[in-house]
């Protein structure tokens, strides 16, 4: 059997971490057999479809690398196949014509939650035979009343309902367009699904769909329903967990492969492996490794595990994205360093490249002011003289390097019977504006000669400032 599985989320809205997950999952199972993987996007919510939303959802997959073997398919270009079908359905006499209105149906679910009873349809047109003149019916289906239905999960084992708890579902709408339970069966089997790997909420619809299936005479494929994500308080994952647009985060500066290894973690293991590469993920992926409970989402393991990738991976990788945030942040790096030198320097201090680049920016744009808790703890009076011979030497010097800055600074240390990081702290306040940063040395090579000159006289200025305040 060639496996093949798809992605199918709705245009409602962005594609968030739960979306990805699922199309993750799909997309590592396809890929590990040697199958295919199909984007469909299911808009028959034609009032809250939007194309904005498509093409989130298409630029969320290019961007965290879920590429498809076939789609995108839109559902509402497969409107007379559903008509097709459905009109099957009413010959063979497994459908039916319904044409309660929406204050019958209120007023019947209203007397069941009085009687105690759970809403649902009560079968009443299921015998009608006449026709409502100048109504517009829905199509419902004809859902088996007796017996069981049982469904085989891959990561719930078997799960068993009583049809008698099933109502008659409506499948096509007055409108002609067809509901979610009717689309998604007549897709999977037009387009050879095998496997459906879809969120557990689905899993209440399988046993509806499985009817449907069988009536239209279509194979049923093999069904994963995955665990939800939750929160870290354990409530439903929602944007304030961080179920936001995914290119959200590909905008705060985490990377595509991070994500992802965090999201494969989310409800699946592989013994204790907590980093896995895209090929380990697609060789050593089984539905047998994924837990049935549900998942709790922490933006701190995920910004951890950025780390983790921001440390190992390439520097010349990184300059892309680094690149895209210093230009929201309006910062011109035309006249600066490579790019890959400043991810070499600032990387190990970064969780995402949006902090490298907040760390960074001083390389490339002056400050206007120098912390001032920093000035006042590490440029103080006694560094004004060791702090001007620095400046000298490194005004003298014929070429810019960290040996070079490096011989400085450690001979003026000397002189003046000083430890290197006397010097070399107020050095990094004068021309980082602050306190941290990389090794002074790699910091003001960056930061180029001239610009450290420049910074060094506006420090010496202020020690100044401080001397004559001081002697009122």
């Amino acid at each position: 059997m060639k496996v093949k599985t798809r992605f199918a989320p709705s245009p409602t809205g962005f594609l968030h971490i739960g979306g990805v997950r699922t199309a993750l999952f799909a997309w590592l199972f396809a890929r590990h057999h040697g199958g295919q993987f199909v984007l469909r996007i299911e808009d028959t919510d034609r009032e809250r479809s939007t194309q904005v939303s498509i093409d989130a959802i298409l630029e969320g997959m290019a961007w965290v690398g879920l590429d498809w073997d076939e789609g995108p398919y839109y559902q509402t270009e497969r409107f007379d196949r559903y008509r097709e079908l459905a009109d099957q359905l009413l010959e063979r006499g497994a459908a039916y014509h319904c044409y309660c209105t929406p204050e019958e149906l209120d007023e019947m679910r209203a007397a069941q939650m009085a009687a105690g009873e759970n809403p649902r349809y009560d079968g009443r047109c299921r015998k009608r035979t006449e026709p409502v003149a100048d109504a517009s019916p829905v199509i419902r289906f004809k859902t088996p009343s007796a017996g069981e239905t049982t469904i085989d999960d891959a990561v719930r084992g078997r799960v068993v309902y009583d049809n008698a708890e099933l109502d008659d579902l409506v499948i096509m709408r007055a409108n002609g367009i067809p509901t979610y339970h009717f689309g998604v069966v007549v897709d999977d089997a037009d387009m050879e699904i095998t496997h459906v790997i879809r969120g557990d909420d689905h899993l209440n619809n399988t046993a509806r769909q499985v009817h449907i299936i069988a009536a239209l005479g279509f194979d049923r494929p093999n069904y994963a329903h995955l665990p939800m994500i939750l929160g870290e308080d354990g409530a439903r994952l929602s944007k304030r967990h961080g179920a936001v647009n995914v290119l959200e985060y590909r905008e705060h500066g985490y990377l595509p492969d991070a994500v992802l290894n965090y999201l494969v973690r989310l409800g699946w293991s592989h013994g204790d492996q907590e980093i896995f590469t895209r090929d380990e993920m697609i060789g050593l992926f089984a539905l047998e490794g994924v837990n049935a409970s549900a998942s709790r989402f922490s933006p701190e393991k995920l910004t951890w595990m950025n780390q983790q990738y921001i440390l190992k991976t390439p520097a010349a990788e990184l300059v892309a994205g680094l690149a895209v945030q210093y230009r929201h942040m309006s910062v011109d790096t035309a006249d600066g360093p490579p790019l890959s030198a400043v991810v070499e320097a600032f990387h190990e201090r970064a969780e995402t490249l949006q902090e490298l680049a907040e760390s960074s920016v001083y390389v490339f744009r002056d400050f206007d002011t120098i912390d001032p808790k920093a000035a006042k703890k590490h440029l103080r009076p006694v560094v004004r003289e060791p702090l001007a011979e620095i400046r000298q030497m490194l005004a003298d010097l014929k070429t810019w390097t960290a040996d070079g800055i490096q011989d400085t600074i450690q001979t003026v240390a000397d002189r003046h019977e000083l430890g290197f990081g006397k010097l070399g702290q107020p050095l990094r306040v004068a021309v980082t504006g602050g306190g941290v940063s990389p090794p002074i040395d790699v910091t003001m090579v960056l930061i180029g000669q001239d610009r450290c000159l420049s910074r060094i006289d506006a420090a010496l200025s202020l020690i100044d400032e401080r001397i004559a305040s001081a002697n009122g």
